[in-house]
């Protein structure tokens, strides 16, 4: 399970964020989701791997961020943002741990 928690944190907090900012209509809540939820998956995979596995993951994070918006000009915005999650996950997964 604990190799679990960093994917499952990548992937909440696209979908997480991006469902405030939807529900909500103000893009700026569903950012500071987005943004704590990056913070805590630096913070995790820097005690479990280092400080360059933490920079590569909160990349793969951010990357998909900015992934799903032209993205979603050709799937739409929700199956954008869960292609995103899914292909973050796997970066997660492989990088959090040494």
């Amino acid at each position: 399970m604990p190799r679990l928690i960093v994917p499952l944190l990548t992937s909440a907090g696209l979908l997480g964020g991006f469902g405030v900012a939807r529900a909500t209509g103000v893009r700026w809540a569903g950012g500071a989701v987005l943004g704590g939820v990056g913070a805590a998956v630096f913070t995790v995979v820097l005690r479990r791997g280092g400080a360059a596995r933490a920079t590569a993951v909160t990349l793969a994070y951010l990357g998909a961020f900015g992934g799903s918006h032209p993205l979603a000009k050709r799937l739409g915005a929700w199956p954008s943002v869960v292609a995103v999650a899914a292909a973050t996950a796997v970066p997660a997964a492989l990088l959090a741990e040494r």
